[in-house]
């Protein structure tokens, strides 16, 4: 009882902003334009009917600035399929938000990276479950996807707008994590994140293909 006390005494001496979130992600969408194994929201191609609209998101933006200024995720589903996205990354800019989208990759060409920087968008994350189209694209359920991610960080690369690559690892993909890793320094990403399997959703028939504690720090290592 004495320890629990003297932890709480010692949470109470710490400075208030010790308490504000410095990280936010926003699922903009379900609706994708893959159809992901590991997808924990089961997102489909169709739009869901009670998605926030343009207008409720800009209240949750002023109701997050109003309680701090964190990173701002933008993702999804794939966000880049909301006609409105890069209005919402502009106006939660305007706030004082630190604004970062999350992308499967497909859409982006130099147009859409163009229109994300414009709106204030600081970073960019793409994900790359492969070091092959092969992997790749078994992973996300659509020949092709490897191709288009690739073509979007070089074009995000030659914008000038920082990327990183993202890896949601599994029994499927484990062995080429390294070659992931360095698919993502020659493509010039500025971080490298892997991300364990969260097996619920779609992601749920995963479950056997999750790897064990012991492997995924070996991974961070």
């Amino acid at each position: 009882m004495q320890v629990k006390e003297r932890n709480y005494q010692d949470q109470r001496s710490f400075p208030q902003d010790f308490y504000k979130p410095r990280l936010i992600a926003c699922e903009m969408t379900r609706r994708c334009n893959l159809a992901c194994l590991h997808c924990r929201a089961s997102a489909q191609s169709e739009p869901f009917p009670d998605e926030l609209t343009g207008e409720e998101w800009r209240g949750v933006i002023d109701e997050i600035a109003s309680l701090s200024k964190p990173i701002l995720i933008l993702t999804g589903g794939e966000p880049t399929l909301r006609r409105d996205i890069y209005k919402i990354a502009e106006y939660a800019s305007s706030k004082g938000l630190r604004v970062v989208l999350s992308s499967n990759g497909v859409n982006l060409n130099r147009e859409s990276i163009e229109r994300m920087k414009n709106a204030g968008i600081k970073r960019l994350s793409i994900s790359l479950d492969g070091a092959t189209s092969q992997t790749h694209d078994n992973f996300r359920g659509v020949e092709g996807a490897f191709r288009q991610a690739v073509r979007g960080a070089k074009e995000a690369k030659e914008t000038d707008l920082d990327f990183q690559i993202n890896t949601t690892i599994t029994r499927l993909n484990l062995e080429e994590v390294p070659g992931i890793l360095n698919l993502a320094a020659r493509l010039g990403a500025v971080a490298y994140h892997p991300f364990l399997l969260v097996p619920t959703g779609r992601a749920s028939q995963l479950k056997a293909q999750e790897i064990p504690a012991e492997k995924y720090e070996e991974v961070l290592w």
